[in-house]
C-alpha cells in the first residue's frame, strides 16, 4: 500500500482510483462497509482501491484545545487499511486551504482534478466542504458534473445502536466497556506508543511495567485492564495494565503501564501496541504499598484467567 500525502501534482499511477471518503478514525465496522463498497467498484472496473482521510483530523484543526479523542495513530490506521486490501492511502493535509474549500470546490479540485477519482464511496451521513454543507445528495450531483460515480453506504448497527460510529467507540471506552468498543471496531481497541522510563517502582515490587504515553488518544476509563501486547517483532504477550495517574505512588499524567506476564526483556525505546481486552476495576488510591502489591497480584490472576485458558 502506498501512502500519499497530497492531492496536488500527482502522477498517473496515483490517480484514477475507486476511493472511500471519510475520516476513518478507528476503521470500525461502519467504515469497513464504506471501504467494501469502494472495493466492489474497484474490482468491477479494474481500478486501484483508495481511501481518503485527513491529517490533522478536522476536529483537531477546528478545535485545537479539544480533549484528546483519537482512536488510532496514523500508522495503526495504515495497517488496518492495508489489511482490507487498500492500494492507495491518501492522507490529505487539512490546512487553511482545505478548511476554506466549499463542497463543490472540494469535489472538483481535490476529487476530480487532483486525485482523478473514478468512483467515490461514502457513508450515509457524510458531510464535507466549508461549513459541512456537502452531503450524499450533493456528492452524487458533483459526481455527475465532474465525472465520477458515487455510492452511499447505509448505516450499520446492532441491537444496542442504530449505527456504528467513532463517537460510540469513544463513549464505550470512556464508560469502561472495551468489550463494546471491540464489537463496533471489529477488534479490540489498542494503544500504540514508544516505551518510556517511569518511576521504576514496579520493578522493585516485582512487576516491571512498560510505560506508554497516551498523547492524543481518547482517554478510556481510568483503571486496570487485561491486555495483549504486540511487540516490535510481532510476538503477542498477555498482561495486565494500569491506565491512570498512579494516585498511590505519586501522581503522573495519565498513561498506560503494562506488566507483561512471564517476560523479562528490555523494551525501552521500542514501539508496542497494547489491546485493552477487559476492564477489571477502576483506579483507586491504596493506603500503602503492601495493599497495592496485594491488589496487583489479584488483578494479575484475574487477567490470566481471562486471557490464558490454561491458567
Amino acid at each position: 500500500m502506498k501512502r500519499v500525502s497530497d492531492w496536488r501534482g500527482l502522477g498517473a499511477s496515483l490517480q484514477g482510483a475507486s476511493v472511500a471518503l471519510g475520516n476513518f478514525d478507528g476503521v470500525h465496522r461502519g467504515h469497513q462497509l464504506v471501504i467494501a463498497q469502494a472495493a466492489q467498484a474497484a474490482q468491477a472496473k479494474g481500478l486501484p482501491l483508495g481511501v481518503i482521510s485527513f491529517e490533522p483530523h478536522p476536529r483537531r484543526w477546528f478545535q485545537p484545545d479539544a480533549e484528546p479523542f483519537r482512536l488510532m495513530t496514523l500508522d495503526q490506521q495504515a495497517r488496518a487499511l492495508s489489511d482490507l486490501g487498500v492500494d492507495l492511502f491518501y492522507v490529505l493535509p487539512f490546512d487553511a486551504e482545505m478548511a476554506a474549500m466549499t463542497d463543490e470546490a472540494f469535489a472538483q479540485q481535490v476529487l476530480a482534478q487532483g486525485l482523478g477519482v473514478r468512483h467515490v464511496a461514502a457513508g450515509f451521513d457524510i458531510t464535507f466542504g466549508r461549513g459541512r454543507t456537502g452531503d450524499p445528495d450533493a456528492l452524487r450531483l458533483y459526481g455527475q458534473a465532474f465525472g465520477f460515480e458515487v455510492s452511499i453506504a447505509a448505516a450499520m448497527g446492532d441491537a444496542e445502536a442504530n449505527k456504528y460510529s467513532s463517537s460510540a467507540v469513544r463513549e464505550a471506552l470512556v464508560a469502561g466497556h472495551p468489550d463494546r468498543a471491540a464489537v463496533i471496531l471489529g477488534r479490540p481497541f489498542a494503544i500504540e506508543g514508544v516505551v518510556v522510563e517511569g518511576q521504576k517502582l514496579g520493578r522493585t515490587l516485582g512487576f516491571p511495567t512498560a510505560n506508554v504515553e497516551l498523547h492524543d488518544y481518547v482517554r478510556p476509563r481510568l483503571g486496570v485492564y487485561a491486555t495483549r501486547t504486540r511487540l516490535a517483532d510481532d510476538r503477542v504477550v498477555a498482561g495486565v495494565a494500569n491506565l491512570g495517574c498512579n494516585p498511590t505512588t505519586g501522581l503522573v499524567t495519565a498513561r498506560l503501564e503494562t506488566w507483561l506476564f512471564d517476560f523479562n526483556e528490555d523494551l525501552y525505546g521500542q514501539t508496542l501496541e497494547t489491546e485493552l481486552v477487559a476492564f477489571l476495576r477502576p483506579e483507586v488510591k491504596f493506603d500503602g504499598l503492601d495493599a497495592l502489591v496485594a491488589q496487583i497480584a489479584t488483578d494479575a490472576d484475574d487477567a490470566r484467567r481471562l486471557l490464558l485458558p490454561e491458567f
